[in-house]
């Protein structure tokens, strides 16, 4: 395990040691046991300079199944790591586009399988090249590892849309998409009311649900806001006996997943990663507006 970044603003978070800042990686890059991933919306953005040594990962075509829209099962991931070079015991860093959404979809799937070291870059693909740090247009070619087949923990981690239409007071449910997509304004993509995900027959939110936009956890920049002012955000949430966050297909929700259990500390929180784009398109399923 490669030791934890000390910068000083993470040690306020519950969990610090799952963030690293760009300077601590960028002395790091290369070290035996530590391997950086990039998984973009955009899987193009790789081809045009990644961060040196990283190893793209397309979210859609690696970590999805294409025949069941579920989470790659225990032998298609084992065999993605070992198609990577990726081992058991390597420290992970993630980075990506879009503020780490799909980076921290990423992260969300590694702690499925319960790979022990696996860390966000604050600010992602985003500030690295604000910043106008070292890029390559290098593919690193690593040989095969030995990545066990280890077993998929759904549970602790994991929503189902099953569980969601039995309502629970004591539970919160949190849409983490735009205000317009919460309201049932979908026209904010575009005039036929696709959304930028594709056709969703319906608009609105899943009855019950409350409104706390991904991007409220960051600032301009995509780095994550301090302990105090998260805190401040979510507070409400602690009574809750539960957790379970929504976007459209689980990205942003992931997003605000890892910011209520690492950087807060949340015991009990979920990511629904069918999202709206499975309840806006089921037969008799309640929204609201």
């Amino acid at each position: 395990m490669t030791e934890f970044d000390p910068h000083p603003p993470f040690q306020d978070y519950a969990h610090p040691g799952r963030l690293v800042s760009a300077p601590w990686l960028s002395a790091r890059l290369g070290i035996k046991g530590l391997r950086v991933i990039e998984v973009d919306e955009d899987s193009l953005l790789y081809d045009i300079g990644h961060i040196p040594t990283a190893t793209r990962i397309n979210f859609h075509t690696e970590l999805l199944d294409q025949n069941t829209r579920d989470v790659v099962d225990s032998a298609g991931f084992a065999n993605l790591m070992r198609s990577k070079g990726i081992k058991r015991d390597d420290t992970i860093v993630i980075y990506g586009d879009k503020s780490n959404w799909w980076a921290a979809f990423a992260l969300w799937i590694f702690e499925l399988y319960g790979h022990e070291d696996v860390r966000l870059l604050n600010g992602g693909r985003d500030s690295w090249m604000a910043e106008e740090r070292d890029t390559s247009y290098a593919v690193p070619d690593f040989p095969e590892s030995d990545y066990p087949e280890t077993p998929r923990d759904d549970a602790a981690h994991r929503a189902f849309v099953a569980e969601l239409v039995d309502k629970q007071a004591d539970r919160a449910l949190i849409d983490t998409r735009s205000a317009e997509e919460f309201n049932g304004e979908p026209t904010v993509f575009s005039a036929n009311g696709d959304s930028q995900y594709g056709t969703t027959f319906r608009h609105g939110h899943i009855p019950g649900a409350t409104h706390i936009k991904w991007d409220t956890a960051t600032y301009p920049n995509a780095t994550f806001r301090p302990f105090a002012e998260l805190e401040k955000t979510y507070a409400d949430l602690r009574s809750a006996s539960e957790v379970i966050l929504y976007s459209h297909v689980g990205a942003q929700a992931a997003h605000t997943w890892f910011v209520l259990k690492f950087l807060l500390g949340f015991d009990n929180v979920r990511n629904y990663d069918g999202s709206w784009a499975e309840w806006g398109n089921m037969v008799r399923m309640p929204i609201e507006k």
